[in-house]
């Protein structure tokens, strides 16, 4: 996935003119696929080592999936871009064609993200719960090698620009599965004193229809999380055109046994990113005076894992 998403930005480059060179560089989530997240204990476990590449000059920019970067970039680093959404949903995938409906009391469902567990826990009490690592490839695999297993969570996106699409059984509505901040969306870090680099990426891959939701999304994250990774969703969709198109943002906070969720919808016009980010937080806050406050509370009492895949 990384490769086809870096592949994706240097083609736009080089349309506009810009040659690239790709370097690809293993990152802590990368070197421990085997190691639950909760172990791992480091919330940058797929953007540490590119930071730092960034950072000491060995690479001009970097390019990620944005679901994937943390709200708060290292010193010096700045995103330049965000690029044209895929799809953000989650998929459900089994070894045939199948749907939500279809999955069997006490089924067993993979995935290693605190959020799709959360959730499918929330609507489903009795399904059980499989840690899941790899990529999509790897992932899919090992679905197809345990029988026992209803069927796996994988974002939408990542199987439509592999070419693998057609292993979907059903795209969960946001009602059911809400997706993380960012999900489908790509995003491109550089430096933050190098401008040249920042501007040029911003002109060639910048796709702001993408851009002010998923700052919205962002914001929302940013605003709850306080240190302590607890299951969070946002999505947000513009409606609209002209200057300053409607914008509905619908953001969630669960418990990580599912047990507990206060939700909530936000509407208003935003022009840009800065207004976007606004209503993201304000939506944040109104969810922590309706009672995410003590879900936050509670997570982090009950000493919630450190890192989770979103």
């Amino acid at each position: 996935m990384a490769l086809w998403q870096t592949e994706r930005v240097r083609a736009l480059l080089r349309a506009a003119g810009h040659e690239t060179v790709t370097v690809q560089i293993k990152t802590t989530g990368d070197l421990a696929a085997e190691v639950p997240f909760a172990r791992i204990g480091s919330r940058a476990i797929f953007t540490k080592q590119i930071d730092d590449a960034l950072l000491e000059g060995r690479i001009d920019l970097a390019v990620h999936s944005l679901k994937d970067l943390p709200t708060q970039l290292p010193d010096g680093i700045t995103i330049a871009a965000v690029g044209s959404r895929e799809d953000p949903r989650d998929a459900l995938v089994g070894r045939a064609a199948l749907r939500w409906s279809d999955i069997p009391q006490g089924g067993v469902i993979g995935t290693s993200s605190l959020r799709r567990r959360a959730q499918l826990l929330h609507a489903r009490p009795d399904l059980l719960v499989a840690d899941l690592r790899g990529n999509v490839g790897t992932r899919l695999a090992k679905l197809d090698a345990h029988p026992e297993w209803a069927a796996i969570v994988l974002a939408t996106a990542g199987l439509v620009r592999l070419d693998l699409g057609d292993r979907i059984g059903e795209r969960l509505p946001p009602e059911l599965m809400l997706p993380a901040p960012g999900q489908g969306a790509l995003a491109v870090t550089v430096r933050a004193t190098d401008t040249a680099v920042a501007a040029t990426v911003r002109q060639v891959v910048h796709d702001p229809v993408a851009a002010v939701p998923v700052a919205a999304e962002r914001a929302f994250l940013h605003r709850l999380e306080g240190g302590c990774q607890v299951p969070i969703a946002a999505h947000a969709e513009a409606s609209g055109s002209g200057g300053k198109p409607a914008l509905r943002l619908h953001g969630r906070v669960i418990s990580t046994g599912g047990d507990a969720m206060v939700e909530g919808h936000e509407v208003g016009r935003a022009a840009d990113e800065a207004e976007a980010a606004a209503l993201g937080c304000v939506l944040a806050e109104r969810l922590l005076t309706d009672g995410a406050g003590m879900i936050l509370a509670g997570a982090r009492a009950a000493g919630a894992p450190g890192v989770s895949e979103p």
